[in-house]
């Protein structure tokens, strides 16, 4: 058996995590977010969600995986043999989002194009929609490949390949060494110019200004500890497996408060870039923020944010360009992670060269993705998506806290956190990992199922809902036990590396 590759340095490894965390949803998802839900009230649940889960997921990933030395599947194999499954679940959850990631992806790479001569201009919402993905009328309705689509999904997989075909020094590493400081840098810019126009104080404020009747909102409290627990790519393989690659003596808990900090400081700086545009729009118009801020997703990003972009004159297409070239650097980093944790599963089960199992999963994983470079893509990525995210991830890592938290000898994992790090994580660390996060990804794994039970999801028919969502879990649960049933090439691998 190799020997496990290992982080050059810590930077390095903080950077990779950081832009695991960092993705398309920072951007478009998290002000938006904020704003529908209490302005500046809900920072306060969004930083009680941060420090009751988010944190002690991270450190509980980071220690497991710095611990045993492995993927998710390994690392949940070597907890309990009988664990093995949960990590495939995760796996096949990681599977399903890169699919459908990648090509969100490829949108932005467009996009960066579609700046330069503001290809827009005759409406953001009929472009996109029409001109664009050339939406048909249903999820069934495929409509054919978009071959203005297809250029820049094979950049995509192309560049994501490259970095993980180099493995965890030569590849990732570097690769975050590059892209995370320079999408710090254009968002900055962004940020910089959005908040100096005229009308940057109405965004900022709509955005900011606190509302403090919803902080008895059951709602807003879930809001807050779904961003937390979807933004920091926590229970779905990707940390584990990152830290697999630790060396012995890591600080496990500082690593863990920083990728968290640096990952919502980074959503707030993009509240100021998105919202200051936006406001500038709104006052061009003549409309309330509200009004032109549209919805939380691809509305956001593909649609009212070009058509904010539109109302900077002379300057639009240089911040145009580095909008969605910003999306494209946070989407990258997140998807070499979300391949990564895939790729080192089958590398462990299997005991098959990098490269080789790099390859093999690119290739099949880049021919699937093509079903959301059609004309029914957008509804496709929007129905596994919802159930992925409500279903995959929820009870994944609900599943994962209770049986780490309760069936295992959970202080020796503290033990060993805190053996390592400076500062250690206490009984109140044990406290949220046992009781605090459970009963919170409890209830929202309840409340989403009993919600999309009630009321079918969007205005989809029943035929499109269970098999491109329900059937879809029901290929990440089975997956997960159907993985965990094949016999591991090398079972002395099972107890390798475990101190």
């Amino acid at each position: 058996m190799e020997q496990r590759e290992q982080w050059n340095t810590r930077a390095g490894f903080i950077l990779a995590a950081v832009g695991s965390a960092i993705g398309l949803g920072n951007i478009w998802r998290f002000p938006y977010m904020a704003a529908e839900n209490g302005g500046g009230a809900f920072f306060f649940p969004y930083l009680f969600a941060l420090l009751t889960a988010g944190i002690p997921i991270m450190i509980l990933e980071f220690g497991i995986g710095q611990k045993f030395r492995g993927s998710a599947p390994l690392t949940l194999a070597r907890l309990n043999r009988k664990w093995e499954w949960l990590g495939w679940w995760q796996i096949a959850v990681c599977f399903f989002i890169a699919v459908y990631y990648v090509v969100i992806i490829a949108w932005a790479i467009s996009y960066v194009g579609f700046s330069v001569t503001q290809a827009w201009s005759g409406g953001a919402g009929d472009f996109f929609f029409g001109t664009f993905l050339g939406l048909t009328g249903s999820p069934f309705e495929l409509g054919g490949l978009r071959t203005g689509i297809i250029l820049p999904l094979l950049v995509a997989w192309i560049v994501t390949f490259l970095a993980t075909y180099g493995g965890v020094k030569g590849g990732i590493e570097r690769a975050s060494k590059i892209l995370m400081p320079v999408l710090l840098i254009m968002t900055i810019l962004i940020a910089i110019r959005g908040i100096t126009l005229p009308g940057a104080a109405q965004g900022l404020n709509y955005l900011f200004k606190p509302d403090f009747s919803k902080i008895l909102d059951y709602k807003v409290w879930t809001a807050a500890y779904g961003q937390i627990f979807f933004t920091l790519s926590i229970a779905f393989a990707i940390m584990i497996a990152y830290s697999s690659y630790l060396p012995k003596k890591s600080d496990i808990v500082n690593n863990a408060f920083m990728t968290s900090f640096i990952n919502c400081g980074f959503s707030l700086l993009a509240g100021f870039a998105v919202f200051g545009i936006i406001g500038h729009m709104a006052l061009n118009q003549g409309k309330t923020v509200a009004e032109v801020a549209g919805s939380g997703g691809v509305g956001l990003a593909f649609i009212t944010f070009p058509t904010a972009i539109s109302t900077l004159g002379g300057l639009a297409p240089l911040f145009g360009i580095l909008f969605f070239l910003s999306l494209t650097f946070a989407g990258i980093t997140s998807l070499i992670s979300i391949n990564e944790a895939a790729i080192s599963a089958f590398m462990d089960k299997f005991s098959m060269p990098r490269k080789k199992v790099v390859i093999i999963y690119t290739v099949v994983a880049a021919a699937i993705s093509l079903v959301f470079a059609t004309g029914a893509g957008l509804y496709i990525l929007d129905i596994v998506d919802h159930f992925i995210n409500n279903f995959g991830i929820v009870f994944g890592g609900l599943i994962e806290v209770i049986l780490i938290g309760w069936l295992f000898n959970l202080k020796s994992v503290q033990e060993h956190v805190n053996a390592i790090s400076e500062f250690a994580a206490g009984s109140w660390w044990l406290f949220t990992i046992k009781i605090i996060t459970p009963l919170v990804l409890g209830y929202m794994a309840v409340m989403n199922l009993i919600g999309d039970l009630r009321t079918p999801y969007g205005d989809y028919s029943i035929p499109a809902l269970f098999w491109l969502g329900w059937f879809v879990i029901i290929l990440v649960v089975a997956g997960g036990f159907i993985f965990a049933s094949l016999k591991w090439k090398d079972d002395q691998y099972l107890v390798k590396g475990v101190e």
